[in-house]
């Protein structure tokens, strides 16, 4: 079974603002000397994993990400008789397992509940939290030292075995990430546009002169972006466990989630939903590579068949010169009707 699987994809989006940046503009890179739209690497990762088909088909091995754990068991001891000063002290007790809590503010006495930043918590682990809230609440006592042994290396989520998670105070039960990706980047030059907007009031009827209700701008651009993504399907298989079913399980809804679902950002104004036109899927033992740099010189006009024939010539090129980069390829060409996403998971996922 091959160690390393590579996805590079090609997908159009018509005007849009997938991903803002903190001016709310879209995210842009300098590469080759253009400006190219850009979108996120957390961004696609936050899209895969809560898309609706990526929860159903693994959704009872996904993690939660949250700083509100403490907030959860604080309600939860309150619900269950736990006076407020014993719930409070109890719930820093054991949310501080998670990470370090944000310190105390008059003007939020709960804020102290609160973990300073995000973590992601296995199943197992909520579990295991659920279990020692129960617990305290039926005997109506603080936790003991032992019982705040709630982290878990083993039993891992699939959102925590394929993106990893890092535990600054407990460094030990960190997971190392069996998937990278990459920022999607277009493989053209942009130049990003302004959509000025109004909105009329329904109930204004034009009766009078005051015209528009709301005038405002949104910041759009469309493009073809180049996107890849690596898994290390050893070290997914050994995070899971051993669990290889569940591994391959989890690779097919990822690449179905990559290939099919877009990021939300102005989905409500912009409807750019879209689906990749080309895939090449790659696995083998050898180092991995992306092929960006296929598109240092941009393509021109946006075209989609020389952004594929540009993809496939540098691949070309690296086996050429490095010897094959894969032991097994496979395409999916929309534009030449080649291909199939259900050929392309039984490959991905075997």
């Amino acid at each position: 079974m091959s160690r390393f699987i590579q996805l590079h994809l090609l997908t159009a989006y018509p005007p849009a603002n997938l991903n803002r940046d903190d001016q709310g503009s879209p995210k842009t890179a300098k590469m080759g000397g253009y400006d190219r739209l850009r979108v996120s690497s957390q961004c696609l990762k936050r899209t895969w994993r809560t898309a609706d088909l990526f929860q159903a088909a693994v959704g009872s091995h996904l993690g939660t990400r949250t700083k509100l754990l403490g907030l959860e068991i604080y309600n939860a001891l309150l619900a269950g008789g736990v006076k407020d000063k014993d719930a409070k002290e109890w719930t820093k007790a054991i949310a501080g397992v998670f990470g370090a809590l944000k310190k105390a503010d008059k003007s939020d006495p709960l804020a102290e509940l609160e973990i300073e930043q995000l973590v992601h918590v296995s199943p197992a682990e909520r579990a295991a939290l659920d279990r020692l809230t129960a617990t305290l609440i039926a005997e109506q006592r603080e936790p003991e030292k032992a019982e705040l042994n709630l982290l878990r290396v083993n039993q891992q989520a699939v959102d925590i075995a394929l993106f990893g998670r890092m535990l600054a105070s407990s460094p030990a039960f960190n997971i190392e990430a069996a998937c990278q990706v990459a920022h999607a980047i277009s493989v053209h030059p942009v130049v990003i546009e302004d959509d000025y907007f109004t909105a009329v009031d329904d109930l204004n009827n034009g009766q009078d002169d005051m015209g528009a209700a709301h005038i405002g701008e949104t910041r759009f651009a469309a493009g073809l972006f180049y996107a890849y993504i690596c898994i290390n399907r050893d070290l997914l298989i050994k995070n899971l466990d051993g669990n290889e079913a569940l591994a391959n399980q989890a690779v097919r809804a990822l690449i179905e989630a990559a290939v099919k679902v877009a990021p939300e950002g102005k989905q409500n104004s912009f409807a750019s939903r879209a689906y990749a036109s080309f895939v090449l899927a790659e696995k083998g033992e050898q180092q991995p590579r992306s092929l960006s740099v296929a598109y240092l010189k941009p393509i021109n006009h946006c075209d989609e068949a020389a952004a594929i024939q540009a993809l496939l010539a540098q691949n070309d090129s690296f086996d050429a010169v490095y010897g094959a980069c894969a032991d097994a390829r496979y395409q999916l060409n929309v534009p030449e009707r080649q291909g199939s996403l259900a050929e392309l998971l039984d490959f991905v996922g075997q």
